[in-house]
């Protein structure tokens, strides 16, 4: 379901977009080229900060932001997502946050007031609050970083890691490509 917003805005979708019919996107969201929004995903702009304003919610090309993902902000900060990352199955991802380029978030992880260097991978589980993550930084599943995390400890992320990590971002936009054709035939 694409509706505007309370300020009535409403979502700008790249003609190339796959976004899965029970999905709803609400308000100041912009989603790129081939980006794949799977079933049941919220990504709702729709707050406004102090003076009435709002940022963009923002999901860069090849993308995919998989089942059940909650995607909002608070205040109208922005949310901006990069290229070529995956928010996988039932993750949050709360604004303000930034995710960079060639991101892994997986399954049930949880995003908020922080920004994710390009080519992190955040495994399974782990909750992301109030620390910025640098390049290249791998988080292991069930993990929980806060403001005061020393991140000297983690390791950075491996090369099987990375290479799962852009598996599946190809295999999204692929799906991007299959859905598109079945789209016509319902």
């Amino acid at each position: 379901m694409i509706r505007k917003n309370p300020s009535g805005d409403l979502p700008l979708i790249a003609e190339s977009a796959y976004v899965d019919k029970t999905a709803i996107i609400c308000g100041k969201v912009v989603i790129g080229e081939n980006v794949f929004v799977g079933p049941y995903a919220v990504i709702r702009a729709d707050e406004v900060d102090d003076s009435g304003e709002m940022e963009a919610i923002t999901i860069g090309a090849n993308s995919n932001i998989q089942d059940g993902v909650v995607i909002h902000s608070k205040s109208g900060a922005a949310v901006t997502i990069g290229e070529f990352s995956s928010i996988a199955h039932r993750s949050i991802v709360h604004g303000p946050c930034t995710v960079g380029n060639r991101v892994f978030i997986g399954f049930n992880s949880v995003l908020f007031n922080c920004e994710v260097g390009d080519g992190c991978v955040v495994r399974h589980n782990s909750v992301v609050d109030g620390r910025d993550l640098p390049e290249d930084f791998y988080v292991p599943s069930t993990t929980r970083i806060g403001p005061n995390t020393d991140l000297s400890q983690f390791p950075p992320v491996s090369v099987s890691a990375s290479e799962f990590s852009e598996d599946v971002a190809r295999t999204n936009v692929d799906l991007v490509r299959g859905y598109k054709a079945l789209q016509n035939e319902f």
